[in-house]
């Protein structure tokens, strides 16, 4: 692998008390570290040369300050609302590659645009449906819609395939 391709490598952020908060790039990883807002807590990935000097690429930061921030929220968003219904029509409960947001309550009805009234569907199920609501059209969910907790694992674990040194600061969370 090139040296670019080392530098835009994914790094696990964590804050003082080991919570992950991030994931940004070795280049930006690297920055922290050399400027002393943090330190290099699993070196996975070998050494960078320079004339001067050899320089660890991390793998796991950690901040030397503890960032205090609220609770984070999983934003609502297609790619999220089919993630969380894992892909899957939630009233025929197939799996298949093109699927559309179906609001449950019409928005012409009033219906909002959030988690609790956005599900995956179809699109011979959405167009079935269409403007009705689901008793109307004689159509069940699969499960109820819900806004899914915005854990460690949910949030990055999507990386952990591919970094599994970073499972044990993650699954903790």
């Amino acid at each position: 692998m090139g040296k670019n391709g080392l530098l835009n490598e994914p790094v696990l952020i964590l804050n003082v008390n080991f919570e992950p908060l991030h994931v940004c790039n070795t280049k930006r990883a690297l920055a922290l570290v050399f400027s002393g807002k943090a330190e290099t807590i699993l070196n996975g990935r070998g050494v960078i040369r320079s004339v001067a000097a050899e320089f660890e690429i991390p793998s796991v930061i950690r901040l030397s300050h503890m960032i205090k921030r609220p609770r984070p929220r999983v934003s609502l968003s297609k790619r999220e609302v089919l993630r969380r219904d894992d892909f899957t029509c939630q009233y025929c409960g197939r799996q298949v590659r093109h699927l559309t947001l179906d609001h449950i309550i019409p928005r012409h009805r009033g219906g909002p645009h959030t988690w609790h009234n956005l599900v995956a569907a179809c699109m011979p199920c959405n167009r079935r449906k269409g403007g009705k609501s689901p008793k109307e059209a004689n159509m069940y969910l699969q499960r109820q819609p819900f806004e899914p907790k915005a854990t460690a694992v949910y949030r990055f674990g999507s990386h952990i395939g591919q970094n599994e040194e970073w499972a044990q600061f993650i699954e903790g969370w």
